[in-house]
């Protein structure tokens, strides 16, 4: 099992794959002339101007479901495992797709606002939406439905509910099936509510949960500020190979980079477009922007604040693609979450432990919370009808591969949820290349409203952007 499964991961991420990744972040980097850049303070702005409407989220619960999903495992245990794989360089890796995903994410947010439409009285959407509509083949849409409820039922719950779990048995003696099942109860009480409820709550706790690790990060950082230059130079030296200790790892550095980095903060993945179409807006560049700065917290902030805590500390781990120690600081130590432990404990040993059983649980939770909206945007897609019955088979086995994998701890698990990432990624990055054309149009117009003075309103069919829902009328954007 677990040799097909690294055959299959291999395959799909590929050397290809990576270069596709972060040429197609380059590319629309140019394209839309530094748009992540450009409109940086405009990101922050948003966030707050406009409120939800009885069909959709607001911006800010948009960016908190995204965010949701975004700030996970990927953040603690992610960075982790890049650091053991690539050596410090794939810090740099992490940073340059997180830089050049952001364009990305701009594109497939505002793409999947372009294409939004309404189902069972909410505003819904995602890459499925905008193949179709955008592209007119609808195999092409059904494929990444298809894929993305069954990665979201079996491939991703299952990284989040065995990292919850671990993580308190390690910090508490909590045991497997009890933290499987209070995490299945949490999450049937709390996600079956909708986009908007999913909203409310995401809301609060994910700003209160990055805020709390950023802290604690921050406090490390400080105690350690004479070494920020040494590290930063560290990092960067063995991104280009300038430092002998990792040129072994030169290779996997890149490849690891870019592959926790899209996993961590999903740009380009085809993920957060459907928080990004749930939002009400009265233009969709507005909603791309928000999902485009939620890049900036997930990977420049929290991923940055996890490597300088493991660098700085020096509590880590480095294998070549042999199987060999370059750096053996951790005897008998795994690559994950306990190499932040260990970090965190150089500092604060009474509650490093559980400290980050804490943080690992809320990220975690979240995450699993924005799988299951995701899943169920994908299943509004392919039903046409309110089939409750499938749509509670398809939660149902979220909950039970939730369950499965938190009392089951799998080595495996991590390349499962890989298979998962990697293959939505490769569709719908083929999908937004093929597509682009209806964001640039829609930035453009952005501008020249803005420039005019006055608050954009979004009218396609003056743009001559076509099969766009109804609801871009203008009573329809009356929020």
């Amino acid at each position: 099992m677990e040799e097909y499964v690294k055959i299959i991961n291999e395959f799909i991420w590929s050397d290809l794959f990576i270069a596709l990744c972060l040429c197609t972040g380059l590319y629309f980097t140019i394209r839309t002339k530094f748009v992540q850049v450009r409109f940086f303070k405009h990101m922050i702005k948003l966030l707050f101007t406009e409120g939800s409407s009885e069909k959709g989220v607001s911006p800010f619960q948009a960016f908190s479901i995204a965010i949701a999903g975004r700030v996970g495992v990927g953040n603690i245990v992610g960075v982790a495992t890049a650091i053991a794989a690539g050596g410090p360089g794939a810090i740099f890796w992490m940073w340059m797709i997180a830089f050049l995903g952001s364009a990305s994410a701009f594109v497939e947010s505002t793409l999947a606002q372009i294409y939004k439409t309404e189902k069972n009285g909410q505003y819904c959407g995602g890459p499925a939406f905008y193949i179709e509509k955008g592209t007119g083949k609808k195999y092409f849409a059904l494929l990444f439905a298809v894929v993305t409820i069954i990665s979201c039922c079996f491939f991703l719950p299952g990284i989040q509910s065995n990292s919850i779990s671990v993580s308190l048995n390690n910090a508490f003696d909590i045991p497997f099936e009890i933290s499987g099942l209070a995490v299945c109860i949490l999450l049937a009480l709390t996600v079956f509510g909708g986009a908007k409820k999913i909203g409310m709550i995401t809301q609060v706790v994910v700003p209160f949960m990055a805020v709390a690790y950023i802290i604690m990060a921050l406090v490390i950082i400080a105690l350690n500020i004479s070494s920020v230059p040494e590290i930063f130079g560290l990092i960067f030296r063995s991104a280009f190979n300038l430092e002998a200790t990792f040129s072994g790892v030169f290779g996997a550095a890149i490849a690891w980079g870019v592959k926790r980095g899209i996993y961590s903060n999903e740009a380009g993945q085809g993920t957060a477009p459907h928080a990004a179409a749930a939002a009400a807006t009265s233009h969709p560049v507005k909603q791309g922007l928000v999902q485009a700065f939620s890049v900036y917290i997930d990977t420049l902030f929290v991923c940055t604040a996890t490597a300088l805590m493991i660098l700085f500390t020096g509590q880590y781990n480095v294998m070549d693609g042999a199987g060999n120690y370059i750096i053996h600081n951790l005897p008998n130590v795994k690559p994950g979450s306990e190499f932040t432990v260990n970090a965190i404990a150089q500092h604060f040993p009474s509650i490093a432990n559980q400290f980050i059983a804490v943080a690992l649980t809320f990220f975690a939770f979240t995450t699993t919370m924005s799988y299951v909206f995701i899943a169920e945007s994908n299943f509004d897609y392919l039903s046409k009808k309110r089939n409750l019955v499938l749509r509670w088979c398809m939660r149902l086995t979220i909950l039970a591969c939730t369950y499965f994998a938190a009392i089951n701890e799998s080595s495996t698990v991590w390349s499962i949820g890989d298979i998962g990432v990697g293959t939505m990624a490769w569709i719908n990055f083929i999908a937004i290349i093929i597509l682009h054309k209806p964001a640039m149009i829609a930035l453009n117009d952005y501008i020249a409203q803005r420039k005019k003075g006055i608050d954009p309103v979004f009218d396609p069919i003056k743009l001559g952007i076509k099969n766009t829902d109804k609801l871009w009328n203008k009573e329809e954007q009356k929020i």
